[in-house]
């Protein structure tokens, strides 16, 4: 994707999140009159497919669910910070990296995990939670995304080998994780629309018992992670909203939607 900007702050040190210092998730679900609402993190543009698609397949589930979503750039994410994210019930990362502001990516995956808001991750959302668990649960505090800084030392996410963008493939799940449950099917098909991915150089290291890897592809590369004890956390690498229909909403889509709607 083009961009007429360029980052400026990869260096800068992200700023955490206080565990349940200012969001309380079930007291949020209480007002009865409140719709829950989903902030969907990143930089919109109508001319991008995983975009699109991405607000439609909400709105594919607004006869089943009573919620409401909107879209939120990062640069907001990283000026108001608590103050922005307290009034949401999910949060979906979403894909067109590099965004404006990585660091406002990366605050809005950790407000979620920390204060167990359901989380969802697609493509790009994919990547910037990989780069939010390397540093903050791993404790590789210099993992970095070569989008944003190519000369680091430490790219947990670089540039893959072969892109898989324009392509489908499949994606083996494993058995008793939320991923399994949701699709019911030991084997999908998937879009993808990425050209980044996890750098063979770290994928042992996410082998952490608060991480799950729930989906791979034929030749065990990771394409879906989760985390099992987070009311909803799962991230993609591939585009599940491409593959959403009015008449067959997707199931892990369904799956955040009803996470984020349940009181």
């Amino acid at each position: 994707m083009n961009r007429d900007w360029v980052f400026a702050g990869a260096q800068s040190q992200q700023v955490m999140p206080t565990l349940g210092c200012q969001f309380n998730y079930n007291e949020y679900m209480k007002g009865p009159t409140m719709k829950p609402k989903i902030a969907i993190v990143g930089e919109y543009y109508d001319n991008f497919e995983p975009h699109t698609s991405l607000s439609k397949s909400l709105d594919y589930l607004n006869d089943e669910y009573d919620f409401e979503y909107e879209w939120v750039e990062t640069e907001i994410v990283e000026k108001k910070r608590d103050q922005l994210l307290d009034s949401y019930a999910g949060i979906w990362s979403a894909p067109g990296s590099p965004f404006k502001s990585l660091d406002g990516a990366l605050y809005a995956i950790t407000f979620a995990r920390l204060n167990n808001i359901p989380h969802f991750g697609t493509c790009a959302g994919f990547q910037h939670a990989v780069i939010e668990l390397a540093r903050n649960l791993l404790g590789i505090k210099d993992a970095q995304h070569e989008e944003y800084d190519a000369q680091s030392s430490t790219l947990f996410v670089n540039k893959l080998v072969c892109s898989l963008a324009g392509k489908t493939m499949d994606v083996y799940l494993k058995s008793g994780t939320l991923a399994h449950r949701l699709y019911n099917l030991d084997k999908t098909e998937e879009n993808y629309y990425c050209n980044f991915g996890i750098n063979p150089a770290f994928k042992n290291a996410l082998q952490h018992p608060q991480i799950c890897i729930s989906g791979v592809d034929q030749d065990q590369e990771i394409r879906i992670i989760e985390l099992p004890n987070h009311r909803f956390f799962m991230i993609t690498l591939f585009v599940p909203q491409t593959r959403s229909k009015p008449e067959a909403p997707h199931p892990l889509i369904n799956g955040f939607v009803k996470a984020v709607c349940e009181k």
